[in-house]
This record gives C-alpha cells, sequence and structure tokens, in this order.
C-alpha cells in the first residue's frame, strides 16, 4: 500500500513544467507514496476549499510546486501606499491555491517539501517563512549529480513522511 501525500500543484501547465511534474511524481511512485491532488487524482464533491482539508486529512506528507501561472509585466505594486512601486520587470506569480493549500497542510504538520519556479516568490515561497527550506523547482533535464541531489532530497523528506505515517 502506498502512503498517500498531498501534491499543490496547478492543473494547467506548460511543457516543460509537466515533465518536471511528471519527475517528481515519478520519484513518489519509486518511494511508494500516491500523490493526492484536488482536480487531478481527487474531485470535489463539496466545496473545493473544504475538499483540500478533507483530503489533507488523509495524507502523510505534502509537496508544494510552485509552478507560473501568472506573469505580470506592468501594473502597480501596493498602490496607494508609501511603499508604492511600479512593475519595471515582468513577475511571476503561483496559483494562488500553492498558498491555500500550503496553510492548510502547514497548520496540519505534515511534512512538507517546497519547489519553486526562480521566478516565483511570496507567501509560502519566501524563505523564513515556515520551517521548510525552500528548493528550486528541478529542470525537465537534470545532470546526473543534480538527479542524485534531488533524490537525497527526497529521500529525507519521506523519512518523515513514513515517521508521519506510522505514528512514531
Amino acid at each position: 500500500m502506498k502512503i498517500p501525500v498531498f501534491v499543490s500543484s496547478p492543473t494547467a501547465l506548460s511543457p516543460s513544467q509537466k515533465q518536471t511534474r511528471k519527475r517528481i511524481f515519478r520519484l513518489l511512485d519509486k518511494l511508494n507514496l500516491e500523490p493526492r491532488a484536488l482536480g487531478q487524482s481527487d474531485y470535489p464533491t463539496q466545496l473545493p476549499l473544504r475538499e483540500v482539508h478533507t483530503i489533507a486529512k488523509h495524507c502523510s506528507g505534502a509537496v508544494i510546486l510552485g509552478f507560473e501561472q501568472i506573469r505580470a509585466e506592468a501594473g502597480t505594486i501596493k498602490p496607494g501606499t508609501q511603499i508604492e512601486t511600479s512593475i519595471t520587470n515582468p513577475i511571476s506569480f503561483p496559483t494562488p491555491w500553492n498558498h491555500l493549500e500550503a496553510g492548510i497542510l502547514f497548520s496540519m504538520s505534515l511534512p512538507m517539501l517546497v519547489f519553486r519556479e526562480s521566478s516565483i516568490t511570496g507567501g509560502i515561497f519566501d524563505s523564513g517563512v515556515s520551517d521548510v527550506f525552500i528548493h528550486t523547482m528541478p529542470k525537465s533535464k537534470l545532470s546526473r549529480s543534480d538527479k542524485v541531489g534531488l533524490q537525497d532530497v527526497f529521500l529525507k523528506w519521506q523519512a518523515n513522511v513514513r515517521r508521519h505515517y506510522y505514528g512514531e
């Protein structure tokens, strides 16, 4: 039997983002972990936010995948405040569901693994917001040493997932 882990990831992804998510799902499979996600493995019968909580209650770990979903090339940050600034370089945002789901998963004390594309910041993707190290999203093509490093990250995390699952 596989141990369920919640995966926070948007459903609409670019081809390279899909490859990266597929790589992560393969790693989960090798570790005998089952990815569970709203709108991917599980479909809501209640309000979506309540359904996230329901799915998470049956999981022993969490993976947050901060893929770019919105890119702003112009605009104003914090309008009308003393620190108002104009966007001069494009900025990227993940799906807001990453933040909602991460908050729920964090409050449940589930072992979390957080990845973000290099352009993603804010909320759960800011260093120091939680006790979780924020990893750079693996690329769809990795060198041998990068693959080993990624596997090591997953091995360390899955040990905590197993401890949670078996109630140690």
